[in-house]
């Protein structure tokens, strides 16, 4: 399915995503505007909110006296991929699901990009893209052609990021609780699906998912790094439970596995101090 939607395989998309800081300062072609709208006419999340997204070019916004500002992290962007949402319960995760399948997307048609919580300047970003007051700006990210040559902070912030020390398979992954680890051989057809949400981006690379396989479901749980939110204006780890359930339902229907997402607590498991459920993936059997 997802391979005749993205073009190719989701799995090598996520596997090839990376963050993009440093752009070439040229802004995308009118073709491809036109296929990322056409892409997602309509956007909505799992839980049921609405995403309102633009392109907008910091060029023209000049114009208007809006400054689109990074502070200094994204260099040589002139397009950036602006999305709100609904104000609701699942707000953040919603939001954090459809701009990643936007990502994936854009990767998948050779472009850059860049998952931004805390270093933009939210009110210019708002302004622009006529935020209403029900509505949400946690994110945004550049879009564009990535510069081969990056910059000082390109560099400093991928090496102290460091995005390839993920955490280990049975760091994230449990067997019916969370004192049983679930082995790579026990999740079965599940094994790529889980690989690719460990592969998925989070803000500040903190992975905060952990989720639990339980015969049919899958139950996703966050798990909070303590004192983190405060120092932001949205809590960006339910954005990161959006992207990998996103990783996660993607690969899972490219790899012929049906299945839905369901509000399925298991209230007998017990669970770890600061982790709390947030939704299952239910196999259709």
């Amino acid at each position: 399915m997802n391979e005749r939607l993205f073009g190719t395989s989701i799995t090598d998309i996520i596997k090839k995503r990376i963050s993009v800081r440093t752009y070439m300062d040229r802004p995308l072609t009118p073709e491809l505007k036109e296929k990322i709208r056409k892409f997602f006419p309509v956007l909505t999340g799992p839980f049921g909110g609405n995403l309102r997204f633009d392109l907008l070019e910091s060029n023209i916004l000049k114009e208007s006296n809006l400054t689109l500002g990074t502070y200094g992290v994204i260099r040589g962007a002139s397009t950036y991929l602006v999305a709100v949402i609904e104000k609701g319960s699942r707000d953040l995760e919603d939001f954090g699901y459809l701009l990643e399948k936007m990502i994936l997307f854009a990767t998948s048609l050779g472009l850059g990009t860049c998952w931004l919580g805390g270093t933009f300047k939210k009110s210019e970003f708002g302004k622009a893209i006529k935020q209403k007051n029900q509505e949400v700006l946690p994110c945004i990210t550049p879009i564009g052609y990535p510069n081969s040559k990056k910059s000082l902070i390109d560099s400093a912030m991928r090496f102290t990021a460091g995005s390839k020390n993920r955490k280990e398979w049975n760091q994230l992954f449990f067997s019916g609780n969370f004192d049983q680890q679930l082995s790579k051989a026990e999740a079965g057809k599940y094994l790529i699906p889980l690989e690719m949400v460990r592969l998925a981006p989070s803000a500040s690379n903190k992975q905060p998912w952990r989720i639990i396989k339980d015969n049919n479901k899958n139950h996703f749980f966050l798990k909070h790094t303590k004192g983190y939110s405060k120092f932001m204006a949205y809590d960006l780890q339910r954005v990161d439970m959006g992207i990998a359930m996103c990783h996660f339902e993607l690969t899972a229907q490219e790899q012929g596995i049906k299945g839905k997402w369901e509000i399925s607590d298991p209230g007998s498991i017990s669970k770890p101090l600061d982790t709390d459920y947030v939704v299952s993936w239910v196999e259709e059997v």
